[in-house]
């Protein structure tokens, strides 16, 4: 793990929706902003004189196999000095996920893009069991993919963003009204994750609670309810059943490796 603070003058982000930076604020072209831009306005403002360059290369919806086989070439072909790579999550809310095949996939994932030299960063997920109703099913896998993103992280030039040992992510408010992407202060606080965990100076304590939040009556919980099953959850099981995917055609925000501030 990178213990002390270094500049890099590039760095390109692998994954889904999670790196997309779904339910962030939205940037003057129409895309979300997300934690890995937030990284990347930080990282360019201490980048060396010739410039800082991105690429964004995370869709929502990507499965790791779709990671793999769209993402990881380009990615190594870059040569970035940092990469962040997320993925598998997906899978595993899928009913009958292959979390053997989906170690494979990310571990080969995590190799290649070290076999560059580059700074690699890995996260954990958050537990959503503290949050979400009927997710217990799922974490069983989350568990072992979780000792399966540690245990790469043990490596020399790996990271790891433990989100899962944060309790702050069990607050709704870290949450967007999907209930499965984050809300811009959850993006804001990945963000610093990954600021620390490249050994950087805290800006703040990214895993500490917020404030106590007002209660909610049950008539408001009930009409939040409503509206989730409706407007999120239907469509995203809609989505499963018939195989469609929410990154179905869609592109990669910066597709190239280019100039950032």
């Amino acid at each position: 793990m990178p213990t002390t603070h270094r500049s890099y003058a590039s760095y390109v982000a692998v994954g889904d929706s999670f790196t997309e930076g779904m339910c962030d604020d939205l940037l003057p072209d129409g895309h979300y902003r997300g934690w890995a831009d937030r990284v990347a306005s930080t990282l360019a403002a201490d980048a060396p004189a010739d410039g800082f360059r991105y690429a964004n290369l995370a869709v929502r919806g990507k499965l790791i196999g779709q990671i793999h086989d769209e993402q990881l070439a380009a990615a190594t072909a870059m040569g970035a000095e940092l990469v962040t790579l997320a993925g598998g999550l997906n899978d595993v809310l899928r009913p009958g996920c292959d979390i053997d095949r989906v170690e494979r996939l990310l571990g080969h994932c995590a190799a290649e893009l070290g076999a560059t030299g580059a700074t690699v960063v890995l996260f954990t997920s958050t537990d959503p069991t503290r949050r979400l109703a009927g997710s217990a099913r799922l974490l069983p896998t989350i568990l072992r993919l979780k000792a399966f993103v540690q245990e790469l992280g043990q490596q020399d030039g790996f990271a790891v963003v433990d989100l899962f040992s944060a309790p702050c992510f069990d607050d709704r408010r870290l949450w967007a009204e999907d209930r499965l992407h984050l809300s811009p202060e959850g993006h804001r606080r990945v963000a610093e994750g990954v600021l620390e965990a490249l050994g950087r100076p805290a800006a703040f304590d990214w895993r500490a609670p917020l404030p106590p939040a007002a209660p909610r009556g049950r008539t408001e919980r009930l009409r939040s309810d409503a509206r989730w099953l409706g407007t999120h959850l239907g469509p995203w099981i809609g989505r499963r059943l018939t195989g469609r995917s929410s990154g179905d055609g869609r592109p990669a925000k910066r597709p190239e490796l280019a100039p950032y501030r």
